[in-house]
């Protein structure tokens, strides 16, 4: 069937900010569908508000905007391009819900905008539970037991029918966001409030609780033609219990029979045959090994998580295709170099794919780790090996988390079988640890089964690796017998877990192994759908079948690894730059990552893709095998600079910025001695390594000072402490954080502002594009704060100044690349706070506003040693930017609903927006917007802050007052006000009685929240505000600085009329040279 002539346009919808249940794997998904439709010809309006991405580059479609994701915007959007139509099944839950709305408001019939890919209704029947029900009753399949219900009162009455516990869904969420599992009726009434809360249609599901099943997933594939295919089977070796996303999971069925398998793929296609989704559909099932009973748990129709995994698992792509046959052709007209064409697909591969979660919990104090039907984690790896010994093994060491192997975390080797056996009740992120111990201490097979239902098969290969390290370990000291480390290399035992169980230098295991002949050796997978392309991994178990090219020079580039909170998207978008970049300039690249949500392990981003872990042992195997010109480390965050110095010893030529200059940069003394060199002032500061040195540092520097231990990323371990005790009460608990790297002490700026700037620099000149203006005060972490690009309120004196400060270090630094540096302005000084020589997360967000190709510029640069072209720095100009960018952070306090959401020195979004505006007000108001926290244009505000902030507190109160909004204040705070001359009104705090704030927000009559926190004395005692505001969606803000600003965008917004929505491309065309 040939591709659809009558559409010409079309609309794509991305998925917004990276949140959890939603993260990189739609960028991924997004940019394939944008790259198959413009390559058939079609024209792309791509819309979405995260500026993170590849898919929002000004490259990706024709016509790009970058706008929050709501239904007025889309209509505006639509009203001014005319797409023919919409593909909405590519931006995850965000795109379908939006379609939902565009549809039901009748804006699509308006318009005349076709939905291409899934049906509309077609999406009800997939995401609205009783219209699901109905479809498989009518198909003759089994469903868990369960009824819906609208209110509180009907779920009670459906479970005790059903008997506890039972499992509340709410309709049209993802990442089961206000769902759970409810083992009494006061747990039911609290879980199911928040879950009719948190559907769009106020619906939840009340199931039979199928505990302790086998969770089974099928990726399947459809076109109009009807030809269904199954890409993938996926066995969740957690049983049901515990989120999919969270959920450690195996490709192929390791324990399913052929029998059950054929029966999980017959319901599956009838199932999609019925919904009539085209393109990839993830079914999920569950199945009682006991009753051999089968149930669908429910069906995302469209691109998932798990289509992400799918498609890297079978190097099947799921997106490219899905995208191709939303135009109207079929699997028969796309050709394939192993199969023919692609409706004769069959997932065949003879190896093991893993898939192991990676959590956030250190950075929510208060948060108990501890997995359950609402997913926790924020990023994932993936590793493919041989046998599922080596997959498992390569995967625990893909994750970064320190651990190279799956013995000794934690203290959980000190423990007795007794108590480990007791953790294993409640499934955490800790889990399969404990169990590894457990297995040590002696539990049997049978005990951990009944403890965790994870199959006895899992946990008798668990078993073989725990006896095999007992035997390992009897040669501690000294290398173990030849025989013995060939087969713990064959089991995936990592050199540098062998290193540390022996307690022998890893070099030596190295050298050994290699001198008995065991290397690793690489395996292709195939991508379907292309004449012979592949990517590889690595394995011990097989001969090598990895052809090596020597015809172009080539260069790899380490890639960032998991997803985590610190280190995201934005560096996977700088290496997916530096790949394309390279390509130009004609090198071959080599991309190293094990990320399958990614852009950057995309079979095409790069000439040759490894999908391994980015360890010592791994990385350096590959750079023998390819033998490249040299390595990029800078592009991916933190990871790729642990491994520099060790790559640098073993002579890997580290391209661009050394390794040395890297640590100068860490190392605080040197980098001060710097400083003083160049006469750049920084805040007083001081290194400890006892609590009686931190706290006498303290007192000559003076509280408050800002602690924070040397070498990370993302601010882990950062506190602002404000007195001897809270000093020592950290230094105690620090302990464990740097055994050998001293705690760090530095003044901190109080009501100073924080700002930071990109340079790229070629080691002698360097170029800033703009300067970034936090809105947050100094204190906040940058990755956490709202900032505006170019700034508003810094001088132009101070602009000057940093601007020249930025040169200045990257050219005593000797910087080749990109560089991030982070300032302080206190009454009109500049201090430099830190600089960071490599790609930092402000990248793509310069990038993007500026219209600078931050990244290619940087590559150039780095490979200008071997290509000899002229350094492109010169040739830059300062331009005029007249637009501004407000960078606003996405946070997860909704899915963490006890921890309090106050900002601080520690980072904890896991993503971010951007707002585009002529006026810096609206772009403030739009960043709010596309974080789901819209700006009242009228209502009461309430207004209660802390000491410090009550100077500035009178200014806001008169805007809004001025606005035409009622405020209501607290205490001091309201007569602060009221002196003023405003009219305010006073309320009571919790615990000065009733009727008070706290009963104001919950009966919805607030409708945006002014709150800084009182500070260590009594935290405790207005954080039910701020939760409050989070539960009852209400907009809130922490910080004076952030209720300026708002108070200046809803003033803009109230004033102007709405003005037109503006293509990236549009406001690029603006920019021009002083």
């Amino acid at each position: 069937m040939p591709k659809r002539t009558d559409i010409h346009k079309v609309l794509i919808i991305g998925s917004g900010p990276i949140i959890i249940g939603q993260a990189c794997e739609f960028d991924y998904s997004g940019t394939q569908a944008c790259k198959a439709l413009r390559k058939l010809g079609y024209e792309i309006v791509l819309v979405n508000s995260n500026p993170a991405t590849i898919m929002t580059d000004p490259e990706t479609a024709d016509v790009t905007y970058i706008e929050p994701l709501n239904v007025n915007r889309l209509e505006q959007i639509i009203a001014k391009e005319r797409p023919d139509a919409l593909l909405p099944n590519l931006g995850g839950q965000s795109g379908l819900n939006l379609c939902a709305e565009l549809n039901q408001k009748g804006i699509l019939d308006k318009y005349n905008v076709k939905v291409i890919g899934v049906q509309v209704d077609a999406i009800e029947r997939g995401e609205d539970r009783i219209e699901f029900k109905k479809t498989m009753d009518k198909l003759g399949i089994e469903m868990a037991r369960s009824e819906v219900a609208y209110s509180v009162e009907e779920a009670l009455a459906i479970a005790d029918k059903l008997s506890y516990p039972v499992v509340l869904r709410p309709a049209y969420t993802m990442g089961g966001a206000g769902g759970g599992l409810v083992y009494n009726k006061e747990e039911l009434k609290t879980v199911c409030a928040r879950g009719l809360q948190a559907s769009l249609v106020g619906q939840v599901l009340v199931e039979e609780s199928i505990l302790g099943w086998e969770e089974l997933e099928l990726e399947v594939v459809r076109d109009a033609e009807n030809n269904i295919i199954t890409v993938c089977f996926i066995e969740n070796i957690d049983p049901l219990g515990v989120h999919t996303g969270d959920s450690f999971c195996s490709a192929p069925m390791l324990t399913i029979s052929e029998e059950c398998q054929k029966r999980l793929q017959e319901q599956a296609y009838k199932i999609v045959e019925s919904v009539q989704v085209i393109g990839g559909t993830n079914v999920q099932f569950a199945h009682d090994p006991v009753s051999d009973r089968i149930i669908v748990i429910e069906i995302n129709p469209r691109t998932s998580r798990s289509s992400a995994l799918a498609s890297k698992a079978t190097g099947f792509p799921i997106a490219l295709v899905s995208a191709m046959l939303a135009s109207g052709l079929t699997l028969k007209d796309i050709p394939c170099g192993k199969y023919g064409t692609l409706d004769k697909y069959v997932p065949d591969g003879d190896y093991v794919v893993i898939k192991f979660a990676r959590w956030a919990f250190e950075k929510f104090k208060g948060v108990e780790d501890k997995l359950g039907t609402q997913m926790r984690a924020v990023g994932e790896v993936m590793s493919i090996g041989k046998t599922y010994k080596e997959a498992f093994q390569k995967a625990i060491r893909s994750l970064e988390t320190g651990r190279y192997g799956l013995g000794h975390a934690k203290d959980f080797d000190s423990m007795t079988k007794k108590e480990l056996l007791q953790l294993l009740i409640t499934p955490s992120s800790e889990r399969h640890f404990i169990m590894y111990e457990a297995l040590r201490k002696g539990a049997t097979v049978e005990e951990i089964y009944d403890l965790t239902k994870v199959k006895a098969y899992f946990i008798e290969q668990m078993k073989e690796l725990v006896e095999e390290e007992e035997e390992l370990m009897k040669s501690k000291g000294s290398l173990p017998p030849d025989d013995l480390l060939t087969t713990a290399k064959k089991d995936g035992f990592s050199d540098k877990y062998l290193s540390k169980i022996l307690e022998i230098p890893e070099e030596d295991i190295r050298n050994k192994r290699i001198s008995l002949g065991v290397c690793e050796a690489w395996e292709g997978v195939h991508v379907s759908g292309t004449e012979n392309s592949a990517y590889y991994y690595s394995t011990y178990n097989a001969p090598d079948k990895n052809p090596v090219t020597s015809d172009k020079p080539k260069i790899m580039i380490l890639g960032g690894g998991p997803n985590r909170i610190g280190q995201g998207i934005e560096f996977d978008y700088c290496c997916v730059h530096a790949a394309i970049a390279l390509k130009h300039l004609g090198f071959e690249t080599i991309i190293v990552n094990c990320n399958p949500e990614t852009v950057s392990t995309d079979y095409d981003t790069s000439d040759k893709l490894y999908f391994e872990p980015l360890t010592l042992e791994d990385v350096l195997s590959i750079y023998n095998k390819e033998k490249p010109l040299g390595v990029i480390a800078q592009f991916g965050g933190q990871t790729p600079l642990n491994l520099a110095a060790e790559l640098e010893k073993n002579g890997v030529k580290i391209l661009g910025t050394s390794p040395s200059v890297i640590d100068l940069a860490e190392d605080r003394d040197q980098f001060r001695a710097m400083m003083d060199k160049l006469e750049i002032p920084m805040p007083e500061s001081g290194m400890a390594t006892t609590v009686d040195e931190a706290v006498s540092i303290a007192e000559q520097i003076g509280y408050p000072v800002m602690v924070r231990p040397s070498y990370v990323l993302g601010g882990r371990g950062m506190e602002v402490v404000y007195d001897n005790d809270s000093m020592e009460e950290y230094m105690n608990a620090a302990v464990g954080v740097t055994p050998d790297r001293p705690i760090l002490i530095d003044r901190f700026l109080n009501h100073a502002m924080e700002c930071e700037a990109d340079a790229i620099s070629d080691g002698t000149n360097a170029f800033v594009p703009a300067v970034m203006e936090h809105i947050e005060l100094a204190g906040v972490h940058s990755g956490d704060s709202a900032c505006i690009i170019p700034s508003v309120h810094i001088s132009p004196d101070n602009v000057k100044t940093i601007k020249e400060y930025t040169k200045r270090i990257a050219e005593e630094m000797h910087v080749k690349g990109l560089m991030n540096m982070q300032y302080a302005i206190e009454n009109g000084k500049v201090y430099v706070l830190e600089a960071n020589p490599r790609a930092s997360r402000t990248v793509p967000l310069v990038s993007k506003v500026c219209n600078i190709r931050m990244v290619p510029l940087a590559t150039d640069i780095i490979t200008s040693e071997l290509t000899g072209r002229p350094s492109p720095v010169v040739g830059l100009k300062e331009q005029n930017i007249p637009n501004y960018g407000v960078k606003e952070a996405a946070f997860p306090f909704n899915m963490f609903q006890e921890v309090d959401p106050v900002l601080g020195p520690e980072m904890r979004s896991t993503g971010e927006v951007l707002g585009l505006s002529h006026s810096y007000g609206e772009a403030f108001f739009k960043a709010q917007e596309a974080v789901q926290s819209t700006l009242p244009l009228e209502g009461t505000v309430l207004i209660s802050v802390n000491a410090k902030d009550r100077n500035e507190v009178v200014e806001v109160a008169k805007s809004f007052a001025g606005d035409g909004f009622k405020i209501v204040a607290t205490g001091h705070t309201y007569e602060l006000i009221h002196e003023a001359g405003i009219p305010a009104e006073k309320v009571k705090k919790l615990y000065e009685g009733r009727p008070n704030i706290l009963d104001m927000i919950t009966n919805g009559d607030i409708q945006l929240i002014i709150n800084s926190p009182v500070g260590k004395d009594s935290v405790h005692d207005d954080s039910y505000l701020r939760k409050a505001a989070i539960k009852g969606k209400v907009p809130y803000m922490t910080t004076i600085a952030a209720a300026k600003a708002t108070a200046d965008g809803i003033h803009y917004v109230k004033t102007h009329a709405s003005t037109e929505v503006k293509s990236l491309q549009e406001l690029h065309s603006e920019i021009c040279d002083l």
